[in-house]
């Protein structure tokens, strides 16, 4: 009997789909995963969606287990998390997080797979990929004790970000947003907010992560002098003018990106991907992160709710995608497997 599984496919820009799609036989190392929840990158996959990866970035833009390239066809994401159906002992009915498109049963090596703690929802595992950016990004920035610091944007990078800064001791942090509803997300992450025109200066560090020009010349408009504008924001083909002939030179201002395709040096000697990710999902324990999940919709609505947020027809944080959870008909022998787990709620 043939497995099969079912996945979301960019057929062309602005054009999703979903697809029937084969499963290869398990190897002994490898995991059969159901799928409980994805999660949708807004940024990113919105990026993808309407075909604006510049080709120069095509290979640098693959995700882990992507198929197909850019612009389309293509099988992308990388928010996901499941159930093991089978596999080693230790892993079977372990709820895990892993790198994969949305689909809804996948075989990938037990090496890409990271077990949720048992403190965290599966539900709200979804956000390990993104919280583990801002985990990257502040290994880059390294604040310190008493530092002044704005984020600009508050998706869901943003967010995150603000989030973890809230940890740091005796810093003053302003999450900055042109759209006021966010200030209730800056309350359950236990943050100030701003409004662009309203946000405190003379920061030591700011966090852009608005993917506006608008967004970036604010963000260089609040440092102090020798201050840090960190770049989280990706663009695609789009391309920023800024102001650097004003405060940039005399104020011996800094505009350092970050991306989270390679762990930060400033850990990398110390720190693997897997440990990187061990602890984004270790600090989505707190439940504030809930917030940033402001939609959710069945997996076979999955390409009109693409087509609504690459249009800007579905504002929001992260979108969580839900699938069936009807435990797999078919046991191969000689396989570690139990069906009878029930998933853990949201």
């Amino acid at each position: 009997m043939e497995r099969t599984a079912r996945a979301f496919w960019l057929r062309s820009p602005g054009h999703g789909e979903i697809r029937d799609v084969p499963l290869p036989e398990p190897a002994g190392d490898d995991v059969v995963v159901r799928t409980l929840f994805s999660g949708v990158s807004r940024g990113t996959e919105s990026l993808v969606f309407r075909g604006g990866v510049p080709e120069s970035q095509h290979t640098v833009m693959r995700a882990p287990f992507q198929d197909g390239d850019f612009p389309g066809p293509v099988k992308y994401g990388y928010l996901n998390v499941g159930l093991v159906e089978e596999g080693p002992g230790h892993l079977v009915a372990r709820t895990v997080f892993c790198l994969y498109p949305h689909q809804s049963r996948y075989v990938v090596p037990a090496s890409a797979v990271t077990p949720v703690p048992d403190t965290v929802p599966a539900g709200r595992a979804v956000l390990a990929g993104t919280v583990e950016t801002a985990v990257n990004a502040l290994w880059d920035a390294a604040p310190l004790i008493g530092d002044r610091i704005a984020v600009v944007g508050a998706g869901m990078i943003g967010c995150s970000v603000a989030a973890l800064l809230a940890r740091y001791p005796a810093v003053r942090v302003q999450l900055v947003d042109s759209d006021p509803t966010r200030a209730a997300v800056a309350r359950a992450m236990g943050v100030d907010f701003a409004l662009p025109e309203h946000a405190l200066g003379d920061c030591d560090l700011v966090v852009h992560a608005s993917a506006t020009e608008g967004g970036l010349t604010r963000s260089l408009e609040l440092l102090a002098p020798e201050g840090t504008v960190l770049e989280l924001s990706w663009y695609g083909d789009r391309r920023v003018s800024l102001p650097l002939g004003e405060a940039f030179h005399s104020g011996r201002l800094v505009l350092r990106g970050s991306q989270v395709g390679t762990v930060s040096p400033a850990r990398s000697s110390r720190r693997t991907f897997a440990d990187r990710l061990a602890l984004s999902l270790d600090l989505l324990a707190d439940p504030a992160f809930d917030a940033l999940i402001t939609g959710e919709c069945a997996f076979e609505e999955l390409p009109s709710v693409l087509t609504g947020i690459g249009k800007g027809d579905l504002p929001g944080l992260c979108h969580r995608v839900v699938y069936d959870t009807t435990p797999a008909p078919r046991v191969p022998a000689g396989r570690c497997t139990k069906l009878t787990i029930e998933p853990a709620g949201p």
